[in-house]
């Protein structure tokens, strides 16, 4: 009977130091997640594609983030997510962690400092105000880009301040974003070049501000990519707007390119749609249109419609029709996603897509 009175007294006095030193320790939360999205794509042009390709919705990823409370409204935070091609096993950013990873601190009144690799304000103003979002398939804002090798949405390696993913995605990079006041938030972003001797070789500047209130989102974007050592120097400047009216959404924007290079690879793109949702199904629509201006006839227009059926929150059905029509030579032919050699020709330049593919979130 004593021993067991010690032992409840031994187990009650365990509970008691761990709750004790749990109150006394900062609490730390560290959340897994993912998205495995794959589709079935079936490509007409001057010859007929058919394969299996990731990320139709949503890129595929998988993530480990990381919360810490600090007290006082004080966080800390770090985020490491990488790609995935569900189709192949590869890694979607060419690197393990290329989709994000950053560390940093965040206050409720004064807002976030992050350091590492980062997506810049272009990624989230093509992706958050797009019925196809930036994704490589339908009319996406992936459509929107190629001005001379520079590109403003999937970016590209013309540019090694940006890396991998363009600037989409910022390596080296230092980001603050301010706390939302009245709707309105504003951010700034800056990637190092790391070049010895020059601190303006290879960097890029990034700002944006948001409002979201009233059923509007609006947001714009200034970048300026930089390479003094071959002088390039190219600034992007974006603006995007979203309404929603019950289960109407619609969405626009427009993302123009200034090269002020000798190359003068200047050009534009816009976009426009919206969507509609009846219980657990959702039908889109978007237009999209790219413009290089020193291009002859470097046009291309992409129309797309697209359905979705949510089996559960986390699950979701889909597929999509869409007609490209590139105006222009080979330099301007443009798809969602790179055009394979062969699909099209200096006399066939068009291409309709069919999608459809499943997406899991967890």
């Amino acid at each position: 009977m004593k021993f067991a009175t010690l032992a409840a007294t031994a187990v009650a006095l365990a509970a008691s130091a761990a709750a004790n030193a749990q109150e006394a320790q900062p609490s730390t939360n560290v959340t897994l997640y993912g998205i495995a999205d794959a589709y079935v794509q079936i490509a007409d042009g001057a010859a007929k594609l058919s394969r299996v390709q990731s990320g139709g919705l949503s890129g595929s990823r998988f993530g480990i983030r990381v919360t810490e409370d600090l007290g006082g409204g004080l966080r800390a935070l770090a985020v490491l997510e990488s790609g995935v091609n569900l189709d192949d096993g590869t890694n979607g950013q060419n690197a393990f962690w290329g989709r994000q990873s950053y560390v940093g601190i965040s206050s409720s009144s004064l807002g976030s400092l992050t350091l590492g690799r980062q997506y810049g304000s272009i990624y989230n103003l093509s992706s958050d105000f797009s019925e196809f979002s930036n994704v490589s398939t339908g009319a996406s804002t992936a459509v929107i880009g190629g001005f001379g090798g520079y590109e403003p949405v999937r970016g590209g390696s013309t540019y090694s301040a940006t890396g991998n993913g363009g600037p989409a995605r910022v390596n080296n990079s230092v980001k603050y974003e301010s706390p939302t006041f009245a709707g309105f938030k504003a951010g700034a972003l800056w990637g190092f070049g790391e070049t010895t001797g020059s601190t303006n070789d290879q960097r890029i500047g990034d700002i944006y501000a948001r409002y979201s209130g009233y059923g509007f989102d609006a947001m714009v974007s200034f970048v300026d990519d930089k390479q003094d050592l071959t002088q390039q120097d190219v600034r992007t400047t974006s603006g995007a707007v979203g309404y929603t009216y019950g289960d109407w959404h619609g969405t626009a924007g427009i993302i123009s390119v200034n090269d002020r290079s000798a190359v003068d690879a200047d050009g534009h793109g816009f976009w426009v749609g919206g969507d509609y949702r009846f219980g657990q199904q959702l039908v889109r629509a978007q237009y999209v249109q790219n413009k290089a201006k020193n291009v002859n006839e470097g046009k291309t227009q992409a129309f797309g419609v697209g359905y979705q059926y949510d089996l559960s929150k986390r699950t979701n059905l889909y597929t999509a029709v869409t007609r490209f029509k590139n105006d222009g030579d080979t330099y301007a032919n443009r798809w969602a996603s790179a055009v394979p050699a062969g699909l099209t020709t200096a006399d066939d330049r068009n291409i309709t897509e069919f999608t459809a593919g499943i997406r899991h979130s967890f």
